[in-house]
């Protein structure tokens, strides 16, 4: 759902945190080696090629939340279960998964807080560059203000993804790992970003392929996305995304901690 690429990443790594995967060395396979060189675009260029891509500024800033809800599954395990996206203006996010035979796994993100939630680990709380991508993937317009988000962007050349032609290109954050993102050179929507991702079980190394856009309310957003991890693929796909739903503030708080019963004395 990219409106909200951030939320989206969120969620499929929850889904691969909960199996435990993220902890393992190997990376993803890269991308084909750029191809020779060329005259490219500049970094302003393919960005704003981006947001036009999407439907242009005007009709991006007319969102103020948004919700998606979906399945996921996960063919080398057999697994499958839901997801739920809430995204809220400015930088308000949460993620519902429901994990048969495992449970609920929640994550929230209320403008200053980030945490998580899971049978497995309990109710944590994130720090440092955690905390950091967290900000980042919160940005609700995060489209807009890709430039400000990261603090350096680079164009490393033109080449394949599968059959698409794309433009590489590297973002810096302030904190945390640099990231790589694709672009269609044709259409100048993302297809693919690999990044890194910090949970519970260590960094894990995340490939995230965003396909068949579809138009929302005037922007376009991809109802299928594939994400490659060692060893496993989670493939998340939207019955539906809606913009403008009411969400309530509580909704990406983290939840109070339920004290003990008193032991009764005898």
């Amino acid at each position: 759902m990219k409106r909200g690429l951030g939320v989206l990443l969120v969620g499929l790594f929850v889904i691969s945190m909960v199996l435990g995967q993220a902890e393992q060395a190997q990376a993803p396979a890269p991308a084909a080696a750029p191809a020779a060189s060329e005259s490219l675009p500049t970094v302003d260029q393919v960005l704003d090629k981006y947001v036009e891509a999407l439907g242009g500024k005007a009709a991006i800033e007319k969102g103020t939340s948004r919700v998606g809800k979906g399945t996921f599954e996960i063919p080398e395990f057999g697994a499958t279960g839901t997801i739920t996206l809430f995204a809220k203006a400015p930088n308000k996010t949460a993620v519902v998964v429901d994990i048969p035979g495992f449970g609920m796994v929640k994550q929230g993100f209320d403008g200053t807080v980030a945490w998580d939630d899971s049978p497995q680990s309990g109710l944590t709380e994130r720090s440092g560059a955690a905390l950091a991508t967290a900000k980042r993937d919160a940005t609700f317009y995060r489209e807009l203000q890709l430039k400000n988000i990261y603090k350096q962007w680079e164009v490393k050349g033109k080449q394949k993804l599968g059959e698409q032609d794309v433009y590489m290109l590297t973002a810096t954050p302030e904190e945390g790992a640099t990231e790589t993102w694709y672009f269609d050179a044709g259409t100048g929507l993302v297809a693919r970003v690999d990044m890194e991702r910090e949970g519970p079980q260590g960094t894990g190394v995340v490939q995230a392929s965003m396909k068949d856009y579809r138009d929302v309310e005037g922007v376009k957003t991809p109802f299928r996305i594939e994400q490659v991890l060692p060893g496993m693929t989670i493939i998340i796909k939207f019955d539906e995304v809606k913009q403008n739903v009411e969400i309530n503030d509580s909704q990406f708080t983290k939840p109070a901690v339920t004290p003990p019963a008193a032991t009764p004395q005898g």
